[in-house]
């Protein structure tokens, strides 16, 4: 085992309560796998793996409660993942070096905990009214934020969810259950590019410690969001933590500046 026994409980407590926070604003919680990750394990391909692996288990119990739910708008929701798919295993195939690769994760996770504190401040609390776009539009999302999640490994959800809110898209629990739906295809999309690529690759133990405790975190998570319970709070704790460990992640692992 890479950890010692009290590091692995430590971490597995630490996901869990990701994935518990996480799944219930709709996401996987991959971008904060990512961030903890990169403080204990040594291989970022062992960071990527893990956390697309936490993603697909956490975003798969979501997506099958948000379709009991009646909330999966397929009709809707696949031209985001029909460019998506292919961009995910695209920016996953990449064989980054590891300085350039911590600089895209600390400023992907920086940038969206911004945009996750700003959703959780302007919005109103209640509903608003939906616009129409451009079906080509949500192409484009997809596929963009389709590469960048398989660049930094994570399903993308926590990107594209801000930016769907902030264009009254739908309402939230639809923009909930499309972000658990294509954080899902991503991570599958973005596991596949591993494999290709001969970059899939896991610690055993703790990687099926740290994939039981967020099964049991997202389970747990995605049935208080279905009682009804905001999300805001919620989001705006996670933006700060995602933003503090995006900051150092940028830093430290990134651009190897001491703080």
């Amino acid at each position: 085992m890479l950890l010692e026994p009290q590091e692995l409980i430590l971490l597995c407590l630490g996901f869990f309560s990701i994935a518990l926070l996480y799944s219930s604003v709709g996401f996987g919680g991959g971008s904060s796998y990512l961030a903890i990750l990169t403080l204990v394990f040594s291989s970022f391909f062992d960071i990527r793996t893990t956390a697309l692996l936490c993603n697909l288990v956490v975003v798969s119990g979501s997506c099958f409660l948000y379709y009991k739910r009646g909330f999966m708008d397929f009709k809707k929701f696949i031209p985001f993942v029909i460019t998506s798919i292919p961009l995910a295993f695209l920016g996953a195939s990449f064989r980054l070096k590891e300085n350039i690769f911590f600089i895209i994760l600390g400023a992907a996770l920086i940038i969206s905990a911004l945009a996750l504190v700003v959703q959780t401040i302007t919005l109103p609390t209640k509903e608003e009214i939906k616009r129409k776009y451009p079906p080509y539009l949500t192409y484009l999302l997809g596929g963009g934020i389709g590469l960048l999640s398989g660049l930094v490994g994570i399903g993308g959800g926590i990107f594209l969810a801000p930016v769907l809110n902030h264009m009254r898209w739908e309402k939230s629990i639809k923009i909930a259950a499309l972000a658990s739906f294509f954080i899902l295809v991503n991570s599958v999309s973005g596991i596949a590019g591993l494999v290709s690529n001969g970059t899939f690759q896991m610690p055993f133990w703790e990687g099926l410690a740290l994939l039981v405790s967020v099964l049991i975190g997202g389970q747990l998570g995605i049935r208080i969001s279905l009682s009804k319970l905001t999300g805001r709070g919620i989001k705006l704790t996670t933006a700060i933590l995602v933003f503090m460990v995006g900051i150092r992640v940028l830093m430290v692992n990134g651009l190897q500046i001491s703080i």
